[in-house]
């Protein structure tokens, strides 16, 4: 006797050696041996050979149209022996039923399974929409088909390159395009990265990167939603100043000014002036709702994706012979010492008489040419005052520093300033420790510490930046954290800092600059007045989001940056370089602030200078190979070559 009988998914067939009960031992046409349960065998048979069985019935699967066996079907449920009298027109001989069997069985679209050789016919709607969805997929097939053989021509088919960026960065991996496109780039063995750059569909490597971080952050186009921005600004007093600004010369977001003024006592009074944007918006209006969502102005070297919109930002950024409101906080210092006497913040209009630019001044405003006073420019005296009150304040901060049980800051780490013009990168360095740039980040210390503590004097909530609270690690003390109250900021030096000097530009920054105005025009009852209360989960949740955007935003800073530093590389040709060893295995080179993993230095210390051979560098993977050539004798500062203090702006 022979068996005809389904396992695992499949029909077999092979003849019976033996029964026990309900159960069989078959021996399969290849001479291995199974166990069949009854209730798996479909068919018995005697005068067919199991081998000439299957072959006939598969032949017979091959010959049965469908169409016209589904009309047969009717609706009902029926098994396969049921359907075959009614299909052949007698009662099918075994290997017709196998056959019907076997054609039924691959036919899921058209006959739905119900058990063990029972069926039934798919309705004639579903059957309709099921056939038309596998002709879809057919045509896809075809049509993914040819992209992949147009791609191993070296052409990126015209139809995708609108999805070019969105196959890279964000694919729809069941996609039919990117079902090609990986295909393709297999058999050609390349990434698709690189595979589009050589095609064109992406036009270079600064637009890969660039493209891909828009469309996951800017999806929407990094434009605003406004075609005209009317901004009431209230009747403030004029201040009796003449304030400037210092900047980088590309700065357009100008959110900080300075003055001097002289009191007939002898004293001074020092104003630091800040951009209110604050006053042209309240949290929930639309040109907030645009601001939350980006959080803060990205930058990259020759470009930025501003918070707030451009003529928004002209109404309020301090720029020169421009009246503008301000949020100004006034210092009055004895200059004999330098001691600080009093501050009073207020609301007011300012005029800025000119916005200094570090490019011009910074070879002319040095340490040496002030201690001798020498050199001439614009607000050379006020300059100088500053230059003795940031020390001063240094000093004080250091003092504090230094009581946290911290050694004193050492500022010696480089900044960086990209320039671009017409595809050439132009890389400058400049120390921290030049005067303007100390000027500058001691008297934005000195605000966003003194407004720090006028809202937690005022019991009204900020966003705050901490470091050193807590009784953890080491390394989890250096940690700078964000957080809704005032705590110190060991690093720097204060009691308390918030970040309040960048409205323009940080969206904590506006946060913060709410919160003071409302200590500024309600004293007392400012709690009940400002925007947001304490323990305001609104507030936590800005907290948050910032967070979450800042490390994205500098991310993406950093990574454009390294492009243009290998951008740099090309352009000069550039094959050994001088590098400083900043961490294990870790180098940066003296002239730009490329990084280079370099396990070769593993055993030198931190600080060393090195000479690197640069053997070659990618665009796209943003990868540099170098060998090192020399250890050199000389030792950089140790803080030249990291710093784990905060940058302050």
């Amino acid at each position: 006797m022979n068996l005809f009988f389904e396992e695992s998914g499949d029909f077999r067939t092979g003849s019976v050696l033996a029964q026990v009960g309900e159960a069989y031992q078959v021996e399969l046409p290849g001479g291995k041996r199974t166990k069949v349960r009854a209730r798996d065998v479909l068919l018995q048979y005697e005068a067919y050979d199991p081998v000439q069985l299957m072959s006939e019935a598969q032949e017979i699967a091959g010959e049965i149209d469908l169409d016209f066996l589904w009309e047969v079907a009717g609706e009902a449920e029926f098994s396969f022996t049921e359907l075959g009298t009614e299909y052949f027109g007698h009662e099918p001989r075994p290997q017709e039923a196998a056959g019907l069997l076997l054609r039924l069985h691959a036919a899921p679209v058209y006959f739905y399974r119900k058990g063990k050789g029972r069926y039934k016919a798919a309705p004639e709607k579903s059957l309709k929409a099921a056939l038309a969805s596998i002709e879809k997929k057919r045509q896809l097939a075809i049509i993914q088909e040819q992209y992949v053989e147009q791609m191993k021509t070296g052409v990126f088919p015209e139809a995708m390159k609108p999805l070019a960026i969105q196959l890279l960065c964000k694919p729809d991996k069941n996609g039919m395009e990117y079902k090609a496109l990986t295909q393709a780039c297999t058999a050609l063995q390349t990434t698709p990265e690189r595979f589009m750059l050589k095609t064109g569909a992406v036009a270079s490597p600064f637009d890969l990167h660039l493209s891909c971080f828009l469309f996951e952050h800017f999806p929407k186009g990094t434009g605003f939603p406004f075609e005209k921005i009317t901004v009431p600004i209230p009747d403030l007093p004029v201040a009796d100043v003449q304030a400037f600004s210092i900047d980088d010369v590309t700065t357009t977001e100008i959110d900080d000014a300075f003055s001097v003024t002289r009191l007939p006592d002898g004293n001074v009074k020092v104003g630091i002036h800040i951009a209110a944007p604050a006053l042209g918006m309240m949290p929930g209006d639309d040109i907030d709702a645009v601001a939350r969502q980006r959080m803060a102005t990205v930058y990259m070297p020759g470009d930025k994706i501003t918070m707030l919109p451009d003529d928004y930002v002209r109404v309020f950024t301090l720029g020169a012979g421009e009246k503008r409101p301000a949020v100004s906080l006034y210092a009055t210092i004895n200059q004999e010492d330098s001691t600080l006497l009093a501050t009073e913040t207020c609301l007011e209009f300012i005029q800025v008489a000119v916005n200094l630019r570090l490019n011009d001044l910074e070879h002319i405003v040095t340490e040496e040419n002030l201690a001798e006073d020498k050199g001439e420019y614009p607000h050379k005296e006020e300059i100088g005052i500053l230059w003795c009150w940031a020390q001063a304040r240094e000093k004080v901060r250091m003092a504090k520093r230094e009581s946290f049980g911290l050694k004193p800051q050492q500022a010696n780490h480089p900044d960086y300033s990209f320039y671009l013009h017409d595809g050439l990168v132009t890389i400058e360095q400049r120390m921290r420790t030049a005067p303007l740039d100390r000027i500058v980040a001691e008297l934005m210390i000195f605000v966003n510490s003194t407004w720090g503590r006028l809202m937690q004097e005022h019991g009204v909530p900020g966003i705050y930046r901490s470091q050193g609270e807590g009784n953890g690690s080491w390394a989890a003390r250096r940690l700078v954290r964000m957080q809704t109250h005032a705590a110190p900021h060991q690093g720097l030096g204060v009691d308390q800092y918030s970040w309040s000097t960048s409205p323009l530009r940080r969206y904590t920054d506006l946060v913060n600059q709410w919160q003071i105005l409302a200590c500024i025009q309600h004293g007392v009852t400012a709690p009940l007045s400002a925007p947001f209360k304490p323990r305001d989960a609104d507030l936590f949740a800005i907290v948050s989001a910032f967070d979450s955007a800042h490390t994205i935003y500098t991310e993406f800073q950093t990574k454009m940056e390294r492009y243009w530093c290998l951008r740099w590389l090309s352009q000069h040709d550039v094959r050994q370089a001088r590098a400083v060893v900043i961490r294990d295995e870790m180098v940066r080179l003296l002239d730009i602030p490329l990084t280079i993993p370099l396990p070769a230095v593993r055993t030198l210390g931190r600080g060393t200078q090195v000479t690197l051979d640069l053997l070659r560098w990618d665009e796209v993977d943003l990868s540099v190979e170098a060998r090192l050539v020399e250890v050199s004798a000389v030792t950089a500062d140790e803080n030249m070559a990291e710093s784990d203090d905060e940058i302050v702006d």
